[in-house]
């Protein structure tokens, strides 16, 4: 399997978009988190995460093809095919590709989730500092706040193993441990 610092030097690599780079930095950190709390391997879940993306600046007129193509960018074995799986699930809408483990749901809640926070911490004068599950639950059901955060999957939690508040719980602790490196400090 790739290692943390090779699969950050192939997402720095692709990614341009500052704004990408840091979604992939928050995915990371979470999936990491519900690896620790649902007692899967951190560093496969982490390294997923950070990964999940990397090729949309060559997919992104091609929506099918997102969470597919992933595997032409990545050298050969550098994730397991679970790991590869839940990516092209993460996009599921697109690829077809059913979400079917925890790993997948988990991946489809992370990679959301960032969304839905980051916008919350940005409008906020404390930024992430006390950012608490209740405001999150709030800004997920006024849906002109951040339209195009896919609700449905951020409640996929509960289809990984955690209610709603206890994922949030942790997605919000996690991202706010990389708040500084991705503009939300």
């Amino acid at each position: 399997m790739i290692d943390r610092a090779s699969a950050l030097a192939l997402v720095s690599a692709e990614h341009p978009n500052p704004g990408l780079l840091a979604h992939g930095r928050q995915t990371e950190a979470v999936m990491r988190a519900l690896a620790e709390r649902l007692g899967h391997d951190p560093e496969l879940w982490g390294i997923t995460g950070l990964v999940h993306d990397l090729d949309y600046p060559r997919t992104a007129a091609e929506p099918a093809r997102h969470g597919l193509a992933l595997r032409e960018a990545l050298p050969e074995g550098a994730l397991p095919e679970e790991a590869l799986y839940a990516i092209a699930a993460h996009n599921d809408e697109h690829t077809g590709v059913a979400p079917q483990s925890a790993f997948d749901f988990a991946l489809r809640a992370a990679e959301s989730v960032t969304g839905i926070i980051s916008a919350a911490a940005l409008v906020r004068p404390d930024r992430m500092n006390g950012m608490a599950p209740k405001s999150i639950k709030k800004k997920m059901k006024d849906k002109a706040f951040a339209a195009n955060v896919r609700r449905a999957n951020i409640l996929e939690c509960e289809k990984a193993g955690l209610s709603l508040d206890e994922f949030l719980t942790i997605a919000i602790a996690a991202i706010a441990g990389v708040a500084a490196e991705t503009g939300l400090a």
